[in-house]
């Protein structure tokens, strides 16, 4: 009698695997709730596909650096590593969707879908919804989405490019047509006016006209030739000119359509802003946010607090925040609302009131709510010149990352911002309204309380500041005026991004308001080695400087010490008491000092020289203590600025 066989269970494809997990998770909705209509679970199977598709690409977890087994290079035992640029840059510009934290899966999936088609739904047992995971899948998925419009910006500004191109060309072949057209009507004019004799020259009996009239009737074939050309190429280049318009006509239609993806990208994203409610909107406004020193995170935490407070207020009262167009018109709000009014007795735009108790209460646009809690949730987070997120920002970065999560697409610069928003005086600021510091360099959002939110080049980190005196404000979600914003002055008391204006001689190097050596790692921006990490900046002069050492020697930087912790200063003394600093005085300890090998720590090498030749075009000096000659040498030791 034959064995019984085995059954092979089929290997799912990640497709098929999807699907699978869609089934499951539909069938469980409808046993959970066997009372949703056909039109329910229409929407709940779109609103599962848009959740959990990225789930197949992101593993939900923040990519780490592999640990080496070996031992970490020091001084005495340099060892050289190979630095990428692509490695220095990771926190500088990584896609929204590989930095999601959580993806929506296994037991998120189906309460977040309860949660949109019917909110204040419960879990299949009957239990409360895990706020917390309905705000990691909210988050999850207005990421990808935000994902999904960049790269329609890529594909709309191409064919943006390609429309210019177009008519660039269509003009070009409007002029060659319109010269060559003058050259067949002045030759033509010309014949026009010849006399016949000139036209027809006849000879005569007489030797000497007989010469000059073949002469003149040799010219006259000549011209009749040459005006035959130009009328050749004047048939050439009108049809060259129709096919420019043809190119012209098609790439019109290609942008066009271009930016109606993008128009119906912000739409998507604003319907799904509008389903979320105020308790898992001020769940979020707490996801990922990394501690700040000191008093400042007393100062962020008491933002949050603040914003999830009201939030709060307003889910007891059972108000939900409508959507931004529900709000533009304070003749017509939705049931329940009146038009918010200022000191004049004037509607407030963009907002409206709806009563708590006995008092009237602010009620903002459901994309405003989401903008704000989407940048708190980015509290302490690195500071990066021209980055937009979602690992480090500038301020206009951080402005526009913020805001496209709640559904609108702003510039990335606080003077664009500034022209495409409606005007709105100090004395009115509501949450989410972009505040522009005096001279118009740095932008952040209001939080309430004279509060601002913004990435600082001041500290180097997202973080809560007071509304400066004489700034300026717009606010996003209100339809403009149809008169431009005065021009805000240039210049003012910083530099971009309130970047404090440089000082002669040494400055110093504390920043962000932490310690030597308390620096969190998350506030720092690895440089691709090991667990080397300097402040974002400094990162970011270093992998520079590591491309035009490579292109000189062959080799990038070779370096054995960045960024060190109290801890590790404490270990390097007890190792190192003649040679390592006091724990707490290291200039490592403000991660803006490197100490590298290959080379570079023998003074007077070629490597060493190349350093002292170079190095200060990417921000890094050798202090002259550390020089040949200095009170205490050590060539291998470089700083991001004067600092010691």
């Amino acid at each position: 009698m034959p064995a019984p066989r085995t059954p092979v269970r089929p290997v799912l494809s990640a497709r098929e695997a999807q699907a699978l997990r869609e089934a499951m998770a539909l069938r469980q909705l409808a046993a959970a709730r066997p009372d949703l209509t056909p039109a329910q679970l229409a929407a709940a199977r779109a609103s599962l596909a848009a959740t959990s598709a990225p789930s197949a690409r992101s593993t939900g977890k923040r990519p780490t650096a592999t640990r080496s087994t070996a031992k970490r290079p020091t001084a005495k035992r340099p060892t050289a590593k190979r630095l990428r640029s692509t490695a220095a840059k990771e926190r500088t510009g990584a896609r929204w969707s590989s930095r999601l934290g959580v993806v929506a899966l296994g037991t998120l999936l189906v309460p977040a879908l309860v949660t949109v088609v019917l909110p204040g739904a419960t879990t299949p047992s009957g239990g409360p919804l895990d706020v917390t995971a309905l705000a990691m899948t909210a988050r999850s998925s207005l990421l990808e989405a935000a994902d999904g419009y960049r790269t329609l910006e890529q594909t709309a500004a191409h064919r943006r490019d390609q429309l210019q191109e177009a008519r660039a060309a269509e003009q070009a072949a409007r002029e060659q047509v319109a010269a060559v057209q003058r050259a067949v009507g002045t030759g033509a004019s010309d014949l026009y006016r010849a006399t016949p004799t000139l036209r027809y020259p006849v000879p005569t009996l007489d030797a000497a006209g007989v010469t000059d009239a073949l002469l003149r009737h040799s010219v006259t074939e000549r011209a009749d030739r040459a005006l035959e050309g130009a009328v050749v190429r004047a048939e050439r280049t009108v049809a060259a000119l129709q096919d420019a318009s043809a190119r012209v006509d098609q790439a019109e239609a290609g942008a066009a359509a271009a930016e109606d993806e993008l128009a119906d990208a912000l739409e998507a994203m604003r319907a799904q802003v509008d389903d979320l409610s105020t308790e898992v909107t001020g769940r979020l406004a707490s996801l990922g946010a990394i501690p700040a020193a000191g008093r400042q995170q007393e100062r962020n935490q008491r933002a949050v607090a603040r914003w999830q407070g009201y939030l709060a207020q307003l889910s007891g009262a059972g108000i939900q925040p409508p959507p931004a167009a529900a709000l533009a018109d304070p003749t017509d709000l939705p049931a329940g609302f009146s038009p918010a009014l200022d000191s004049s007795g004037r509607p407030v735009p963009g907002v409206a009131w709806a009563v708590m108790g006995n008092s009237p209460v602010t009620v903002l646009p459901s994309e405003t709510v989401a903008a704000v809690s989407n940048a708190l949730s980015q509290l302490g987070k690195p500071f990066v010149a021209g980055a937009t997120g979602p690992e480090t920002y500038d301020c206009g970065g951080f402005t526009a990352a913020s805001w496209l999560l709640g559904g609108y697409a702003l510039p990335a610069t606080p003077q664009e911002q500034w022209a495409t928003g409606t005007a709105v005086p100090l004395d009115g600021l509501q949450f989410g309204d972009l505040v522009f510091s005096p001279g118009g360099q740095d932008v952040g959002l209001y939080l309430g309380d004279g509060d601002v939110l913004g990435a600082s080049a001041a500290t180097y980190q997202v973080g809560v500041r007071s509304v400066a005196a004489g700034s300026a404000a717009v606010r996003v979600p209100v339809p403009g005026t149809g008169t431009p914003n005065a021009p805000l002055p240039a210049g003012g008391p910083t530099g971009p991004c309130g970047a404090p204006l440089p000082t002669p001689g040494i400055t110093s190097p504390q920043w962000g308001g932490w310690e030597n050596g308390e620096i969190p790692t998350e506030a720092l921006c690895l440089l691709g080695v090991y667990r080397h990490a300097l402040r974002c900046d400094a990162a970011a002069g270093y992998a520079a400087m590591d491309e035009a050492y490579e292109a000189e020697f062959g080799t990038g930087l070779c370096i054995t010490d960045s960024y060190r912790s109290l801890a590790s200063q404490v270990d390097a003394f007890s190792r190192k008491p003649a040679l390592a600093a006091v724990p707490g005085t290291s200039n490592h300890g403000w991660a803006l000092a490197v100490d590298l090998c290959g080379g570079i720590h023998r003074g007077g090498s070629p490597e060493w020289r190349w350093m002292t030749a170079n190095a200060g075009r990417f921000g890094f000096v050798q202090p002259d203590w550390a020089g040949p000659g200095g009170e205490k040498p050590e060539p291998w030791h470089w700083e991001y600025g004067y600092i010691s």
